[in-house]
């Protein structure tokens, strides 16, 4: 009878030796969290971001030629300075955008039944008085392919669309290019060789259905 309290006991005070463990445990971690800051440890990929986010904002966008030119400015906007330019600039930002197409499956008849929308942005960030002079140059290309259907109209709106999702790609290879060189200040170098034309995440050629 004994034994079998003393198992009852035992098995009721289980429950709030885990919970006792479970508090000591949670007290240590902030007492950790407490000691790393008081001695100046601080979150560095947190602050880096940010410290990113703010320079972004500083950066310039010239105007680009032609009704896609405008829609990559207002895209490279919203990605690197979605609450406004803020302060003096620090950069500027020149693009230039060129487009090519190029049919894919041919009929017999020699119509083509789909074809590539290929979009090539040169861009050149240049940093601005009172900072040191420089600037890099870097190319990017989307490249999406589109359904060429009876329908002029259809077509037109497929080829819209694939040139719509050329031009996201690029705006953020843009801004992914101009965060990791703004982290890096030693290529904003005038004399360093350009690289030749990139592909963009999206931009490889999409496979026919």
């Amino acid at each position: 009878m004994n034994h079998a309290n003393r198992q009852t006991k035992t098995a009721a005070a289980a429950p709030r030796r885990r919970q006792r463990a479970a508090a000591l445990a949670g007290a240590l971690l902030v007492g950790a969290a407490a000691l790393l800051s008081a001695c100046g440890f601080q979150p560095v990929y947190g602050e880096r971001r940010a410290a990113g986010a703010a320079t972004l904002a500083t950066i310039e966008i010239d105007r680009i030629e032609d009704r896609s030119g405008q829609q990559l400015r207002t895209l490279l906007r919203t990605r690197l300075t979605p609450r406004g330019q803020t302060g003096r600039p620090q950069f500027r930002l020149s693009v230039t955008l060129t487009e090519s197409k190029s049919e894919l499956a041919i009929r017999r008849d020699e119509s083509a039944t789909r074809a590539n929308l290929t979009l090539t942005t040169r861009f050149t960030l240049t940093r601005l008085p009172p900072y040191p002079p420089g600037s890099i140059t870097r190319t990017a290309s989307s490249t999406n392919s589109y359904n060429v259907l009876d329908s002029e109209f259809a077509t037109l709106s497929a080829e819209n669309d694939a040139r719509k999702r050329a031009l996201r790609s690029l705006a953020e290879a843009i801004r992914i290019r101009i965060a990791t060189a703004i982290n890096n200040p030693t290529v904003f170098n005038t004399s360093a060789p350009n690289p030749p034309p990139e592909t963009s995440p999206e931009t490889l050629p999409q496979p026919l259905p």
